[in-house]
């Protein structure tokens, strides 16, 4: 069985353009180099993450980051699917079925494609630096509910 696969597109400008943080453009490249034809790859964060040499939440970065611009899709936990458009095929046909089967939102040649990956990850950047402040107001509330606490304990003991 040959190992030659077919792209439907040659998307290297596209990627270029997306202006992947290393670690993603490494993981995609890893993902699809030992993704079955189509696309489809059953591989778990912490094997990615040693194959590239990063920690697991690093690899799991890197994943999020793929999903944001729609190159790479979760199916459930270590099953993803790389999109049709950048995906090995086992010949130009099935690539060409793939992507004329694929939703007009995931097309990699949509024409706010890029934009909208921006959009997505500034988004997503929003809603951590969201995270992290509600868990600073936590903790601090935390904080201060302890000090009163001890300072009542320290009235009673007086």
């Amino acid at each position: 069985m040959s190992t030659l696969r077919f792209a439907a597109v040659n998307a290297d400008g596209l990627l270029a353009d997306l202006d992947l943080p290393p670690a993603a453009y490494r993981a995609l490249l890893k993902l699809r180099s030992m993704s079955e034809a189509g696309g489809l790859i059953t591989i778990d964060q912490a094997s990615i993450g040693a194959l590239l040499g990063l920690s697991r939440s690093s690899a799991n970065a890197a994943l999020r980051t793929l999903e944001l611009a729609r190159l790479v899709t979760k199916l459930r936990n270590g099953v993803y699917q790389i999109n049709a458009m950048v995906a090995g095929h086992n010949s130009p046909q099935d690539a060409v079925a793939a992507v004329n089967a694929m939703p007009a939102a995931d097309r990699l040649d949509a024409p706010d494609f890029v934009a909208n990956y921006h959009r997505a990850v500034a988004l997503y950047q929003d809603q951590l630096a969201e995270q992290r402040k509600k868990r600073a107001t936590q903790a601090a509330a935390k904080k201060a509910a302890d000090a009163k606490r001890r300072s009542t304990l320290r009235a009673v003991v007086s």
